[in-house]
């Protein structure tokens, strides 16, 4: 076997021919989505974090803070990378670790900065993703005048929360979280509730997981499978033919469906409805759609997603910095290249799988395995194809059940 490194290009896609996919008329998606780490640094100590706790530990080279200087070659490098490539609309993650270390004051001028270098017909949103433990009032009031969208992260009752998402001296987080969500979701800041994401584990119920989420009243929730690839399997996910991962999802499906589908929206399971009708994807995590998203690592790297730096050491690099590259720079990286191909980047084990269309092969860091690299099915396969073929199966037959109150 090849181990990672041992041959330059020799795990896919490290080969890829690029030229030769715009020879073939293949164009790359231009990026619409700039995730930027405002603090490499985090206030609790999760241990399933992929930042902190597996493969890529880079974080410790960074700075802790993203400095005013790289905040504004970042600026530059989105609204000249809008303009080349006719952009009307972007949308800028404010990210980290945990964002909210960074301050009121470094988040506005991040904000204000980028807001002014873009063209006068560029649309710039913005939104953050933390932990919710520090989402208080200073926050919120600048999150509201700027029309930033907050999402949090929960992994369901305080039992299951706690029981990951702690404090570095083990303490938990719950409560923290729980007090920030309840001043996010009052009716002064009400609107600026993106959603919550939940990080599934084994341990919890399905059900009580979705009712605790619920009972936050979140206009949308996402359920995200723990990362892992074929070297390091996730937990609990098993060498054999059982779909723990997909039974689980599937408890959720079927309660939702049944009851509150119009009410919440559970990202992965709308994007897989969305699939199943023959619509493209917003989603990394299924489909074929391209993906078209960088990171700005806190000292002005180029980075491709953050959740790549599960599988190895410097998977998410480009050695590209906002200092001197444009961001167009990344599209013709090997890298990014095959995350915009759709089907021409899936193993043959997936073209063969009558849901390839839908699955797309699943999350992408989920494909790794060291000597073959990223051209392999998701370590989640089984419990993706009985999710979707579960939900494909109920909605055939909710279209085609007879109208309540007419004969059979």
């Amino acid at each position: 076997m090849v181990v990672h490194g041992e041959e330059p290009g020799s795990e896919w896609p490290g080969a890829l021919d690029v030229r030769g996919l715009l020879e073939d008329g293949w164009r790359p998606t231009p990026i619409r989505d700039f995730i930027l780490k405002l603090h490499s640094r985090c206030n609790l100590a999760c241990d399933y974090c992929y930042m902190y706790e597996m493969a890529d530990q880079g974080w410790r080279r960074q700075p802790r803070r993203m400095s005013r200087q790289v905040l504004e070659w970042v600026a530059e490098r989105i609204a000249e990378h809008a303009r080349v490539n006719r952009l009307s609309e972007v949308q800028i993650v404010l990210h980290g670790g945990e964002p909210l270390l960074a301050g009121t004051e470094r988040l506005r001028y991040a904000i204000e900065t980028i807001t002014a270098a873009a063209d006068a017909d560029l649309r710039v949103g913005f939104s953050v993703q933390t932990n919710g433990v520090l989402l208080d009032e200073p926050f919120l009031e600048l999150f509201a005048k700027y029309g930033v969208t907050v999402g949090v992260s929960v992994d369901g009752d305080e039992e299951g929360h706690d029981r990951h998402r702690r404090r570095a001296d083990g303490r938990g987080s719950y409560q923290a979280v729980r007090d920030g969500l309840e001043r996010l979701a009052g009716p002064s800041y009400r609107h600026l509730f993106g959603g919550l994401l939940s990080t599934i584990d084994l341990q919890n119920d399905p059900i009580a997981t979705y009712e605790s989420l619920l009972a936050l009243d979140p206009p949308e929730m996402d359920f995200l499978l723990p990362h892992g690839n074929w070297d390091e399997p996730p937990p609990g996910r098993p060498p054999d033919e059982s779909t723990p991962y997909g039974d689980w999802l599937i408890a959720i499906f079927d309660r939702w469906f049944a009851a509150e589908a119009a009410d919440v929206r559970i990202r992965l399971f709308s994007e897989i409805i969305r699939l199943l009708f023959g619509r493209m994807s917003a989603s990394e995590a299924v489909g074929l759609s391209p993906v078209a998203v960088v990171v700005v690592e806190t000292n002005g790297e180029i980075e491709q997603v953050d959740s790549l730096k599960s599988a190895y050491e410097g998977a998410a690099g480009t050695r590209l910095h906002v200092s001197r590259d444009p961001f167009d720079t990344v599209l013709s990286l090997p890298s990014v290249a095959a995350r915009q191909i759709g089907r021409k980047a899936l193993s043959d084990q997936c073209l063969a799988c009558p849901a390839h269309e839908v699955c797309g092969g699943g999350l992408y860091p989920h494909r790794y395995r060291s000597g073959t690299g990223f051209r392999n099915p998701s370590v989640y396969c089984r419990d993706l194809y009985k999710l979707i073929t579960h939900i494909r199966d109920v909605l055939s037959r909710d279209l085609t059940a007879e109208p309540a109150g007419e004969p059979a």
